[in-house]
């Protein structure tokens, strides 16, 4: 029995399934970067395509793993306070370690270490660790949650007609809906009105015109 069990099996080994999920947030990150020289480029950036039920089992790895990111990042921010300029091994380097700063900095900063070495345990990719914390995390600073969408698209994959759908970040590829405007009638109608008036008033000049023509007979 599965009881208290969650998640899919997906077909695999409890360890396969972990192997699955590294690999396909490690691909969702990997999209970010920068790949202008690299023979394997994605297509979209922010997007990868995937099965239906491997989507939904491994957005909130991917979400958790932002989340992480997050928290780092306000650490990183508060710990460039007692940060210094100065180049590694100088002596004002060497200074400002044995001073008080190297402490606080130290303590600040340990948070941001922590979430980057638990980001590498979730996902098992340095360089995609590195992309989350660097071009990813930084862009939902401000939002509290929900960092990833899945659009279901309707050509099923080819050879065992699997449901497909897109994982993407939200944010990049939004679709803008406009609602139509209610047509208006006024404005046609409006120029209506003349056209009327003058139609009205021609059989009243043709009448005058028949009175002053009996009057001069």
């Amino acid at each position: 029995m599965r009881h208290r069990r969650k998640g899919r099996k997906l077909g695999r080994n409890p360890s396969h399934q972990r192997a699955l999920l590294r690999s396909l947030a490690s691909a969702l990150f990997l999209t970010e970067r920068d790949a202008e020289f690299d023979d394997n480029a994605p297509k979209v950036k922010g997007r990868i395509v995937t099965t239906l039920h491997k989507a939904k089992e491994v957005r909130p790895l991917v979400e958790k793993c932002i989340t992480i990111a997050k928290r780092g990042l306000v650490a990183e921010d508060a710990a460039r306070e007692f940060a210094s300029s100065a180049e590694r091994n100088t002596e004002q380097w060497k200074a400002w370690r044995q001073s008080d700063k190297w402490t606080q900095w130290n303590q600040a900063i340990a948070p941001a270490v922590a979430a980057r070495r638990r980001c590498i345990q979730l996902l098992g990719d340095k360089q995609a660790v590195a992309v989350l914390f660097d071009e990813v995390a930084e862009r939902f600073v401000d939002r509290p949650g929900g960092y990833t969408r899945i659009i279901r698209m309707a050509k099923p994959r080819l050879g065992d007609a699997g449901a497909q759908a897109m994982l993407e970040f939200v944010g990049q590829h939004d679709r803008v809906t406009e609602r139509s405007t209610k047509p208006s009638f006024e404005a046609e109608t409006a120029p209506a009105a003349p056209a009327k008036e003058e139609a009205a008033a021609e059989p009243a000049a043709e009448e005058a015109s028949d009175v002053a023509e009996k009057q001069d007979e």
